[in-house]
């Protein structure tokens, strides 16, 4: 009854008119993975980062997580980074300095559920190694796929397109931005695009859109939800928090595992409502905090139950 995610752990150096603002930890998965294990679940997390200060810090955070970092993650050169530099909206453009490889097959436990994305799906060498990874795992666990596009470490649009629609192939369940998607095929609204990809094998396809809300769409029709008013300190990790609430109740309504595929793709409009309702809530409690903070249980259920508000100026 573990998670099992592959893909980058970074240090986001955050700036803000120029000025460098802090250092936090992150990258996209490594989000997801901290998100889960602050939620309560058991997380195995497998990346690829540097036995230095930085990479350190990364260890010590996870550690303080929950989340158990799989043997064979610490022997790259050096721990990536990612510059992000906030716009008066709290919005972040990224700068990355990033080697994504992985070798071999990681000492973990057969996942209930095995997530990927970001960096991890494009990014060479690793790439390779990470689909062969997420094939490995799908007969027997659910998978979860975010492409979170990082167009700054793209070279060829073309691959990558290619890339992803095999791990959309291959995916259980997809989280993705409305940005994801233009990118990915601005010929047709994210809706058609949503339906697609509905078509080529997953059970959900959930789209996020900031302050537009969410939407997702599976065999039984679609589901919108709005974005939950809140006021924003920056918008990093907030898609992260959105697939990490996104998995969290598709697990609490008993969907994960391979053995429940068939219910999964079976998911009721009402029970597909409520899983995006949590994820949303997810993600409007991160944008209420500095840098990628993801909520636990504790907080998340307080807010969900209204005991305690969302942070709203005056």
């Amino acid at each position: 009854m573990r998670a099992l995610v592959i893909g980058e752990a970074l240090i986001d150096i955050v700036e803000r008119d120029g000025k460098v603002t802090g250092e936090h930890v992150g990258g996209s998965p490594l989000n997801v993975a901290v998100g889960l294990a602050r939620l309560g679940r058991g997380v195995d997390f497998l990346t690829h980062i540097g036995d230095d200060e930085r990479g350190r810090r990364i260890v010590e955070y996870l550690r303080d997580s929950g989340a158990h970092l799989v043997a064979g993650s610490t022997g790259a050169t050096r721990t990536p980074t990612a510059r992000a530099m906030l716009d008066d909206t709290g919005s972040a453009h990224y700068e990355f300095d990033i080697e994504w490889q992985l070798a071999g097959t990681p000492e973990a436990a057969p996942p209930l559920v095995a997530h990927t994305g970001s960096i991890a799906a494009v990014g060479e060498p690793g790439c390779r190694a990470t689909a062969a990874l997420v094939e490995a795992y799908h007969p027997s666990a659910t998978v979860t796929f975010d492409p979170n596009i990082r167009p700054a470490v793209i070279e060829d649009a073309d691959a990558v397109r290619i890339r992803i629609g095999r791990l959309v192939e291959g995916a259980d369940v997809i989280k993705a931005s409305d940005e994801d998607l233009r990118w990915l095929d601005p010929d047709r609204s994210l809706e058609q695009t949503a339906r697609s990809w509905l078509q080529l094998g997953p059970s959900i396809v959930a789209v996020t859109g900031g302050e537009q809300g969410a939407f997702a769409v599976c065999a039984a029709g679609s589901v919108r939800v709005a974005a939950r008013p809140v006021d924003v300190v920056d918008t990093v990790g907030a898609g992260d928090a959105f697939t990490t609430g996104l998995v969290d109740a598709l697990w609490t309504h008993g969907l994960l595992g391979a053995q429940n595929r068939p219910q999964l793709r079976g998911i009721s409009l009402d029970t597909l409502h409520d899983v995006l309702q949590t994820a949303a809530l997810s993600s409007a409690l991160t944008v209420s905090r500095a840098g990628a903070d993801l909520p636990d249980r504790a907080t998340r259920d307080a807010a969900a139950h209204g005991s305690v508000g969302l942070p709203r100026s005056r």
